[in-house]
């Protein structure tokens, strides 16, 4: 017995020269991490103190004064089956934005992904299939890589260019007004990242919970801390835009290769190599409150404007393993890659932060290396004072004073980082999370310490960082919306409905009319009525139909609907249901064109499909910029001179309204704009008094010999009132007389 407590003192010896080593280390990582607290919390009393009481904080509301610039989003995705679709249905009904495409990256092995990304992209048009060269899974700079290059071969055949490429995955919820904030900000910024909050699951999932206490603090204070000292930002992979300057430099430097492909961590490695070349770096931690959310019940001291920014919302991996696969994927990029990537710099300012990111690969081992001799310690105590006739031993930390002093200092560095933690998790997530955050910590230092352990052997294995293979993690994704509907081909409907054969169909393929669209080109040619044709078209979408006259819709309701919105949507208001506007439409509207709909007249949309030409009479009537004559009028007229009958003006009528087209259809049909740009070119035109092709020539989009061709096919397509009238009889001098009146 006396042998076994010789060997457990010498133990305890050895101890007490391990935790004197350990406590020196962690007073230098203390005092470090003290030195950004204090930074944080000076600047921030400095702040209120001096600029915010000269100058109010920007409300939201700025956000919409610029015009919607054209936004990439680029998503990898290796196995997302079932995710691609969710992500563009909120997407769709919550971005306060229109002006963005959604480019996501698949792989050729991957076909249930690719799949479903087809039947996505069949219901949003703005959402455009990526498959990469080489099989997956590759590293996501790979994949991105593949999809910038995708992008800039859309740019070429859509002939306009994207003012910002923003990084998200599949799994993110995107803030509404994220897109307005790139918007305002990309043309002055040329990193611009905005927090990552990660959702809360029950209090008891620690694995996925150390993520929000990590992210609280890290996005709440660190990086804003790091943007404000070094000017550098690093990117989070997600939620961040770069500026078209900031991606152009990147592919010549690269030689047509922006993202670094052996880089696990690539999105760091940006933000470096962006600052290296002078471009700006932001952080942005942009808050949202109206009334109505600043009266919102919140949890006991969370704060309104801290829970209310613009962020990145995700769930993040549930489980140890994923937990530590993707962590041990971070240190390695960050720690291991940097070293060899990132070389320390001239400025002292970006060296400390470097250190910073680095020191990760000892503070994890001396953070749970102090927790198991803090357990042994406990267990130590607990048996000399519960055990009866237990052995006494000296405690490992008698010495002199300068060790007492080390130890209450590290003790209330702990303590600051325990009450730093609590603080940044309260005041987004309540004073519950912030005081389980201090659970949690314990757990989080397990996860990092074996995450640590792993990307060591790892890299040992590979003998170089930059050989180890990317490692993907699995996220969930918020259950927002049934399963994905792709849109049925309207030829297949129509054959269905037994309205053609497949011989019409492959005919009316082969002969399409030059300048219309496929159910266009079959009424023109006779094949469908217009009335079929809308009901088709009704049918794809899963909305009704229904036959209108413009000219009985109410002056009210038409005042309820600027000019601006209804000849950019080529809607007309029919009735309000309930508290719900039904608006005529002759094609489908996406669901994001629907959305922004709901959001620009303040209320809940739906729409029903009307026959060829009865919108786009309605428009000429109610809504055009510049009025010529008015066809019906001219009918009228004719009419009430007894030069032809009601039921002549009523037949003529019929015919003329299928065979009036808008000019978008032709021009984008016949390939002088592709059908995406041209809803980029719209959204800038609502704000424009000219019309619209004017407009694109004067934006130089177009010449002025190509709007003259296509006027010219549209008036070609179109039947003229003069030549309806002249046929049913009218003389060449009542014709004079009508237009004369006209």
């Amino acid at each position: 017995m006396n042998g076994l407590v010789d060997i457990f003192a010498t133990y305890l010896y050895g101890l007490k020269f391990i935790a004197i080593g350990l406590a020196l280390m962690m007073l230098i990582s203390g005092l470090d991490d003290l030195f950004i607290d204090i930074v944080y919390w000076v600047r921030r009393a400095r702040r209120a103190v001096t600029v915010y009481r000269r100058h109010k904080p920007m409300d939201y509301q700025a956000l919409y004064e610029p015009d919607e610039k054209p936004l990439a989003i680029m998503v990898p995705a290796w196995n997302e089956t079932g995710v691609i679709g969710n992500m563009a249905e909120l997407a769709a009904t919550t971005l306060d934005y229109e002006n963005y495409h959604i480019f996501v990256g698949t792989y050729p092995n991957d076909p249930d992904t690719q799949r479903d990304v087809d039947e996505v992209c069949a219901r949003f048009p703005n959402v455009h299939k990526v498959v990469c060269a080489r099989p997956g899974p590759t590293s996501k700079a790979d994949c991105l890589n593949n999809i910038l290059d995708a992008i800039t071969q859309f740019e070429r055949s859509a002939k306009f260019a994207f003012s910002g490429f923003i990084l998200h995955d599949a799994e993110d919820v995107i803030s509404p007004l994220e897109l307005r904030l790139f918007n305002y900000l990309v043309e002055r910024k040329d990193l611009i990242q905005i927090p990552v909050y990660p959702f809360e699951r029950k209090w008891n999932h620690f694995t996925s919970m150390s993520y929000i206490d990590e992210f609280a603090e890290l996005h709440g204070k660190d990086v804003p801390v790091r943007e404000a000292i070094a000017g550098q930002v690093p990117s989070a992979g997600v939620g961040t835009c770069f500026s078209r300057r900031a991606v152009m430099a990147l592919l010549a430097d690269g030689d047509g290769i922006a993202f670094d492909v052996q880089s696990l961590t690539e999105d760091y490695d940006i933000g470096f190599r962006l600052k290296t070349k002078g471009m700006t770096e932001i952080f942005v931690r942009f808050p949202v409150v109206s009334e109505s959310e600043g009266n919102q019940p919140r949890r006991f001291l969370q704060r309104a404007r801290s829970s209310n920014v613009i962020c990145v919302r995700e769930y993040f991996p549930d489980t140890f393993s994923t937990a530590v696969r993707q962590k041990s994927r971070w240190i390695i990029g960050i720690v291991f890659q940097g070293l060899k990537t990132h070389k320390w710099s001239a400025s002292p300012t970006l060296n400390y932060f470097l250190w910073r990111d680095r020191k990760g690969a000892i503070s994890n081992f001396l953070s749970f290396t102090a927790m198991l001799i803090m357990v042994q310690l406990v267990a130590l105590w607990l048996y000399q004072h519960l055990w009866p006739d237990a052995w006494q031993f000296l405690s490992i930390f008698t010495g002199g004073p300068w060790l007492m002093t080390l130890l209450w200092v590290n003790l209330g560095l702990m303590i600051n980082r325990i009450l730093q933690r609590v603080i940044f998790v309260t005041v987004y997530y309540g004073l519950g999370q912030g005081l389980l955050s201090v659970i949690r910590l314990f757990w989080g230092n397990l996860v990092n310490f074996m995450a640590n352990w792993r990307a060591i052997r790892q890299v040992i294995q590979h003998g170089d960082p930059r050989r180890v293979a990317w490692d993907k993690t699995t996220h969930d994704f918020p259950s927002v919306t049934g399963e994905t509907r792709a849109l049925r081909p309207l030829g297949q409907i129509l054959i269905a409905h037994q309205i053609i054969t497949e011989a019409q169909l492959e005919q009316a393929l082969m002969n399409r009319i030059p300048g219309l669209h496929l159910g266009g080109s079959l009424m023109l040619q006779g094949v469908i009525t217009s009335t079929q044709l809308a009901q088709a078209l009704a049918e794809q979408n899963g909305v009704r139909t229904e036959s209108i006259d413009a000219w009985e819709i109410p002056v009210a309701l038409i005042a309820k609907v600027p000019a601006s919105i209804a000849l950019r949507y080529a809607i007309l208001p029919l009735r309000i249901e309930r508290g719900v506007m039904v608006l005529a439409s002759e094609n489908g509207i996406d669901p994001v064109s629907l959305a922004a709909l709901s959001r620009k007249l303040n209320c809940e949309v739906e729409y029903v499909i009307v026959p060829r030409g009865q919108v786009v009479t309605g428009l000429r009537h109610w809504y055009a910029r510049y009025r010529g004559q008015d066809d019906r009028s001219l009918l009228q007229t004719a009419v009430k001179e007894g030069w032809i009958s009601e039921a002549q003006s009523e037949a003529i009528w019929h015919r003329f309204v299928p065979h009036q087209f808008l000019f978008a259809e032709v021009l984008t049909t016949l390939g002088h704009i592709n059908s995406s740009a041209i809803n980029a070119l719209l959204l800038r035109h609502e704000r424009s008094h000219l019309p619209l092709g004017e407009f694109l020539v004067k934006e130089g989009v177009i010449s002025q010999e190509t709007l003259s061709r296509v006027l010219s096919r549209q008036q070609e397509l179109q039947l003229s009132m003069q030549t309806l009238l002249s046929e049913a009889g009218l003389t060449t001098q009542q014709m004079a007389a009508l237009e004369q009146a006209a």
